[in-house]
């Protein structure tokens, strides 16, 4: 069994597949491991560290791919990069599958299996494979240390012989992982802090961690979470009551941290051009969902633009900003996923076509789209 390990081709991508810790407990599963040069030098792992793990170091993609059962990758591989991959290679990556009708059908035409980590489903054994958990975790931290860094003042109160200097107003919006882990560190840094969500339950856990929560909460509130526990669309009429409950809180934020995303949607504009120049001078906004169109219409994907004052952060591949850390915890998530793929005894890819995290992942199979959701329309 021969696993690849490419290095990333798009620029803005810091993170790596694999690291040397998972290659030692691939190499334990039977494996070879063939590491492309140069794919950790943007987390900071050189080459030399993987040799040592035990892994093969070659020049190209295209001799990491030859013979390669198992072709792993942070982002789906661009067109033509899969060139030479051996037939039924399974290729594990975070695929991004929706409206990318033409590179799924890159994906087919190659007869690899193409795997999509971030459709793992959120059951129990899974929870170890969950890469939208890991990675939007290191999310929130970061945007809460990106928010100290562009806003001008400290967080804490701090009481000095010079006079008190008041703490900051952070307001986080979306309590999922992302938004929870920046409540918990703004929380730490001494701010303080209110969330919101449309989830009911969020209430709770937004509560445990120290924070204030802030929402309608009528009925449609209470009815507003899926069985998979993400969030629903609102109707137009709570969303309108929601936002003006909100952009009078924002008024006072000194501090605004926007991280609402539904799977396969754009994301939901949450932060009016109003409520940007309701903020005070120096205030500052980070919109975790700039990649999907961005929470706060004055959002620029990869840019920090400033409006009346205000600071809107759009940092992309925010996990990436902490990419040896966010590279270990994705590798780890791999390897989890990899390992339900092998059979122990034989040491050989075992693939079990219709155990439910396969069904739940596998888009491209045989050179055909095999996914429900994202069928081709005729």
């Amino acid at each position: 069994m021969r696993i690849a390990v490419l290095s990333e081709t798009d620029g803005a991508e810091t993170r790596v597949s694999a690291t040397p810790e998972t290659v030692k407990k691939y190499k334990s599963l039977g494996a070879d491991v063939i590491v492309q040069a140069g794919a950790g030098a943007k987390a900071g792992i050189p080459d030399a560290e993987f040799e040592a793990a035990g892994a093969s170091i070659v020049k190209t993609a295209k001799e990491a791919l030859k013979d390669a059962d198992i072709i792993l990758k942070v982002r789906r591989p661009a067109e033509g990069e899969l060139k030479g991959s051996k037939p039924g290679a399974l290729v594990i990556a975070i695929m991004d599958p929706y409206g990318q009708e033409a590179a799924l059908k890159a994906l087919a035409d190659a007869q690899v299996s193409a795997f999509a980590m971030e459709l793992m489903p959120r059951i129990t054994r899974a929870q170890v494979m969950d890469v939208l958990s890991s990675q939007a975790n290191l999310a929130g931290y970061r945007a809460v240390i990106d928010a100290t860094a562009e806003y001008g003042r400290a967080l804490p109160m701090m009481m000095t012989a010079a006079g008190t200097v008041p703490a900051a107003r952070i307001f986080v919006m979306g309590a999922g992982v992302a938004g929870l882990q920046a409540i918990a560190t703004a929380r730490r840094l001494g701010a303080v802090v209110t969330a919101t969500d449309v989830r009911p339950a969020a209430k709770e856990q937004v509560e445990s961690l120290g924070a204030k929560f802030i929402a309608v909460e009528d009925e449609e509130f209470k009815q507003a979470e899926t069985a998979g526990g993400y969030a629903k669309e609102m109707s137009d009429a709570y969303k309108a009551k929601q936002a003006e409950l909100v952009a009078s809180h924002i008024a006072k934020q000194d501090i605004v941290i926007t991280t609402a995303l539904i799977p396969g949607r754009p994301a939901p504009k949450l932060v009016s051009r109003a409520m940007v120049e309701s903020m005070k001078p120096g205030s500052v906004i980070i919109d975790l969902a700039v990649e999907r169109g961005g929470n706060c219409e004055l959002a620029q994907p990869g840019q920090v633009v400033e409006h009346n004052g205000v600071k809107i952060v759009g940092h992309l591949n925010v996990p990436g900003r902490l990419a040896a850390t966010a590279s270990s915890l994705y590798a780890k998530n791999l390897y989890a996923f990899v390992e339900t793929l092998v059979d122990k005894e034989t040491k050989a890819l075992a693939v079990k076509w219709d155990d439910e995290l396969v069904k739940a992942t596998c888009l491209t199979r045989d050179g055909a789209i095999v996914h429900t959701a994202f069928q081709p329309t005729a």
